[in-house]
């Protein structure tokens, strides 16, 4: 959409649904809650679909079992004990979990529950061992005010992570269950945000009681931030794995466009009086009309012992290749679908293309009797298989017809998104017997409630109250998650703005150059201890830490002896200026103190790190008035 679309009109309503892992032990056993890439055993399992406390079968729980994968799992016994392989009964949930959940819940103005009950949650794509997840709500009811109105927070709930995938093969997929089992909450909103922008603000503010607590985990896979997305008379799409905050306005934008343009086709579709029934299983071998095919593809397809089979579709021709998205299709849909059975589809609107010629379009329209609005869709495979890719074809067909289907989609990194699963339905819970219900005292909830800890942006405004330092500074402190030991430092009688420019400035600077990852806060804390000595110079900081990043085994006063980087007395500082000024002394006879700036440099150059730059500056001024002045 080339305008912003007057969303109001649209009827847009969007959902979030917020995941982020707890920085405690597992959740149901005591063991790390880390990731490590060391294997010690290995085993496999094959797994299907139960149903439901109200005797229904899972629609997305059924697509997966259809695929008939075996689940190969890796593990290492420090991080995955018995109850994550699913041979022991688990053990009551992490008291240290439950209690962040609890202070999230009150950050984002919701009410604990009085009892806490574990569900499980049918999951079969092999994610979770068992075959499903346990969940529990442990909060309801909380509220995110905006400029747009109040967002609402129906359940807050703490659950377990699921395994993570290594590979994917055609028939098999490989997971790792280092991550199985570690703590997750689960905070969901009410559809009441009706802007893209309006779901970044919430987020934004989630992410911030999130990581009030000091308890959640960072970095790539921590977090995932689902959105259900949908417009007046489209469908509710589930829109999973959006990474950046920033990404969410976009997501939303290419999601109502993509709706809109759905809802287009059915109009046209409809304009065209085509009916569901119409849209047949009715596939056709056309194998003989490519027997001389110039399309690699197929002729590759055909010498594995393949068959070329069509579909018509009555009425879609133009619109399976009508855009929905950028640089996405109807016809990608459709390609979408199908791919669990084939690489690819050939849709008549993007014909001749491909190797395929005029002449073998026209053969193939006449063998299916096209009308002039009916398409065709091609697939080139093993016979079966050709045949289950077209079934799914024709699904996505009778679903245009009818606008927008509801459905389970993840996000790709330009902002569009592809087909995962049908949406998940009601039919996946059913009551966890192993785990007995957790009541929650009055007076325990009352302590947590009590000692909330401080938000975020209530932190940056207190910062730059009580310590005059600048917004973007405080900012990145709290974001950098660095204001703890920004306010410890401060504390030991150092100035708030050296802590912040060091913290802040330095370290970032450095980002590019060195893994500052490795710099660890006892390192932090012992070179300020060193400046506070007197025993380095502010400009010795840089020098130190990048050093630090790539031997992080060595401490910061070894580095600072090794590089020469500890203050040189008065004495010595003088005598090395002495020097300077000695090989440039016919320059300052000549220039006076127009010399004073290659002089500072030609010093500095030798003393940075070693020699306050104030005190080089006044001798260095100094000296020069001398003998400008003899």
């Amino acid at each position: 959409m080339a305008e912003k679309p007057d969303y109001q009109s649209l009827g847009l309503k969007v959902g979030l649904e917020i995941h982020r892992q707890l920085d405690t032990k597992k959740l149901f056993s005591p063991v790390p809650s880390e990731l490590n890439d060391g294997i010690d055993f290995r085993f496999q399992r094959r797994l299907r679909p139960t149903m439901s406390e109200i005797g229904e079968i899972d629609p997305a729980a059924l697509e997966e079992f259809k695929k008939r994968r075996t689940y190969v799992y890796e593990g290492n016994h420090r991080l995955a004990d018995l109850v994550y392989i699913d041979e022991e009964p688990p053990r009551g949930p992490d008291p240290d979990a439950l209690e962040v959940s609890l202070q999230i819940a009150y950050l984002l103005n919701a009410k604990p529950v009085d009892e806490v009950h574990f569900m499980r949650k049918i999951v079969i794509d092999g994610s979770n061992v068992s075959g499903f997840q346990r969940t529990a709500i442990v909060a309801m009811n909380g509220r995110v005010d905006t400029p747009w109105g109040s967002v609402g927070i129906p359940t807050i709930c703490l659950e377990e992570d699921a395994c993570r995938i290594v590979e994917r093969r055609e028939k098999e997929v490989v997971y790792r269950l280092d991550r199985l089992g570690i703590p997750l909450v689960e905070i969901a909103t009410t559809p009441d945000i009706h802007h893209p922008e309006q779901a970044k603000v919430v987020a934004k503010y989630i992410g911030d009681a999130l990581r009030a607590t000091r308890k959640v985990k960072r970095g790539l896979g921590t977090i995932r931030q689902d959105l259900n997305v949908s417009i007046k008379g489209g469908a509710r799409v589930e829109i999973k794995g959006v990474q950046e905050l920033d990404m969410i306005p976009l997501i939303i934008e290419r999601e109502v466009e993509r709706q809109v343009n759905l809802l287009k086709i059915r109009d046209e579709l409809c304009a065209r009086d085509v009916k569901p029934e119409e849209i047949k299983e009715e596939f056709h071998d056309v194998t003989e009309i490519f027997g001389n095919t110039d399309s690699k593809i197929i002729a590759k397809a055909i010498e594995n012992g393949g068959r070329v089979l069509a579909v018509k579709l009555p009425g879609f021709r133009g619109l399976i290749g009508r855009e929905i998205q950028p640089g996405r299709r109807l016809g990608t849909e459709m390609a979408d679908r199908a791919k669990k059975y084939v690489r690819g589809i050939f849709h008549i609107d993007e014909l001749p293309n491909y190797g395929i010629t005029e002449l073998e379009i026209n053969a193939v329209i006449k063998k299916l009797d096209l009308g002039e609005n009916d398409a065709f869709v091609l697939v080139a495979a093993q016979k079966g298989t050709a045949k289950k890719a077209l079934a799914e074809v024709v699904k996505r067909a009778r679903e245009a017809i009818g606008g927008v289907p509801e459905e389970t989609r993840r996000a790709l990194p330009d902002g569009n998104t592809q087909y995962m699963r049908p949406l998940p339905g009601k039919a996946r819970m059913y009551p966890e017997t192993d785990i007995p219900s957790i009541f929650l005292p009055p007076e325990e909830k009352e302590r947590i409630k009590s000692n909330l800890p401080e938000l975020p942006q209530k932190r940056v405004e207190r910062f730059i109250r009580e310590y005059k330092i600048d917004r973007s500074l405080a900012e990145t402190l709290v974001s950098d998650e660095r204001d703890e030991l920004f306010e410890e430092l401060v504390g030991e009688g150092l100035k708030p703005s050296l802590v912040a420019s060091i913290l802040v400035v330095v370290l970032k600077g450095l980002k590019k150059e060195v893994p500052i990852e490795n710099i660890s806060e006892d390192h932090i804390r012992e070179a300020f201890a060193l400046y506070l000595e007197g025993k380095i110079a502010r400009e010795a900081f840089e020098e130190i830490f990048k050093e630090l990043a790539k031997n992080p085994t060595k401490t910061a006063r070894q580095v600072a002896e090794e590089k020469e980087l500890t203050l040189l007395s008065e004495e010595e500082v003088e005598r090395i200026i002495d020097e300077v000024i000695q090989q440039n002394i016919e320059v300052i006879k000549a220039k006076g103190m127009g010399a004073m700036g290659m002089i500072m440099g030609r010093a500095m150059a030798k003393l940075r790190g070693r020699a306050d730059g104030k005190l080089v500056n006044t001798l260095v001024r100094k000296k020069i008035r001398e003998l400008a002045g003899s």
